[in-house]
């Protein structure tokens, strides 16, 4: 089939042209499954990727939150229309931060005004440079120092007025799980999405575990800054030209602890992600009204461009009009995503084990699987 061919061709590219060390893909359509790979899973040995192996799916778990949360709130133990204030007193204040006038809808459609913690120089400092990322790699973050780092810097807008990317607003959705529940976030995933849905290789990771619990890519980074370049003057505009080039020597960084956690700490495969996506994008799994939250979007800014966020998933824009339901996310050291059409009729999922030129390389896809790329930024 033409399109298997072109995908294959893509994943060759990835490897050859964008200096991927491996990626691996799964599709699934009205013609039945298909699952290939280029490169390699581990740079020493010289091992193959191959199919089911996990892998850290990063902002791919907030659609794993937002899925348990709604859960949630279709038991009747919560509502998306409760301010943080009501499951977390107290928590959300200091530098123009007020959790009474954030709800928890605003903090999984990342409209609550929060700032955004990934330039914060403590977490620049200990994992994009070189010796940081040596001397912290196995540090375990608590959910209370998770938070604090969100509080320690003041909002950016009031909240419900535009859209922020903040990855400690998912946090905070996390400990409201915990807090509604009595059970641990990662129990409560496992329990409202991962066995409802039968995913085999997926499971939220604990702060503390340092590896994969089955077979697994190694995952390679350059995400360092320049030596001699001080953290603190890192900005959303100068931040790329004052990281390592592309000609530097990718560092190895599959064991390790995550501090993601509910913005980003799941692990899955490309079979299981199918599996997932397909049943956000039909509703399979969450009620009507909360399949429809999930995907009432809202624009974005300072994000990928001509894209929409719904409730822990996207939307984006192709090149020819249409859209794609997306579930994405990058990590240190790996990049995922997953792509449907909006009946999910044509699904298609992608890991790379390195996070370069993994953009690139989704857009290739898309044209692909889909006949047409994303549409370039205006």
């Amino acid at each position: 089939m033409a399109i298997i061919k072109n995908v294959q061709q893509v994943l060759d590219s990835a490897v050859a042209e964008y200096g991927a060390p491996g990626v691996i893909a799964a599709m699934q359509d009205e013609n039945g499954a298909w699952t290939g790979s280029a490169g390699l899973s581990d740079l020493e040995t010289g091992r193959r990727r191959e199919p089911g192996e996990q892998f850290t799916i990063g902002s791919g778990a907030k659609a794993f939150t937002a899925a348990a949360m709604l859960t949630l709130e279709a038991e009747g133990r919560l509502s998306l229309t409760d301010t943080v204030e009501q499951w977390l007193p107290g928590v959300v204040r200091g530098n123009g931060n007020d959790g009474r006038q954030i709800t928890i809808g605003q903090l999984l459609t990342h409209t609550s005004g929060l700032g955004i913690t990934g330039l914060n120089v403590e977490i620049a400092r200990k994992y994009h440079t070189r010796p940081g990322f040596a001397a912290h790699r196995y540090d375990v973050w608590t959910v209370e120092e998770l938070l604090k780092l969100q509080m320690a810097i003041p909002p950016l807008y009031a909240p419900g007025s535009d859209f922020a990317y903040s990855n400690g607003g998912y946090h905070l959705a996390g400990a409201i799980i915990e807090k509604a529940t009595g059970r641990s976030y990662e129990d409560e995933v496992d329990r409202t999405v991962v066995q409802p849905l039968g995913l085999t290789g997926t499971y939220a990771r604990a702060l503390d575990e340092r590896q994969f619990r089955g077979p697994h890519a190694r995952v390679y980074t350059r995400q360092f800054i320049k030596d001699g370049v001080d953290p603190a003057s890192l900005t959303p505009d100068n931040y790329e030209s004052l990281m390592e080039g592309p000609d530097s020597d990718p560092v190895d960084v599959t064991d390790r602890t995550i501090w993601g956690w509910a913005a980003g700490g799941v692990v899955s495969t490309t079979s299981d992600m199918l599996r997932f996506a397909k049943a956000m994008i039909t509703g399979s799994l969450l009620p009507p009204a909360q399949h429809r939250t999930m995907w009432s979007t809202v624009p974005t800014r300072d994000w990928l461009p001509n894209t929409r966020y719904g409730t822990g998933v996207s939307q984006w824009a192709l090149a020819d009009g249409r859209t794609l339901h997306i579930v994405a996310g990058v990590e240190l050291g790996t990049a995922s995503f997953t792509m449907g059409t909006p009946d999910a009729r044509r699904l298609v999922s992608v890991n790379i084990n390195c996070d370069w030129n993994w953009y690139p390389v989704c857009s290739q896809i898309a044209d692909s699987v889909f006949g047409s790329p994303f549409l370039p930024p205006q």
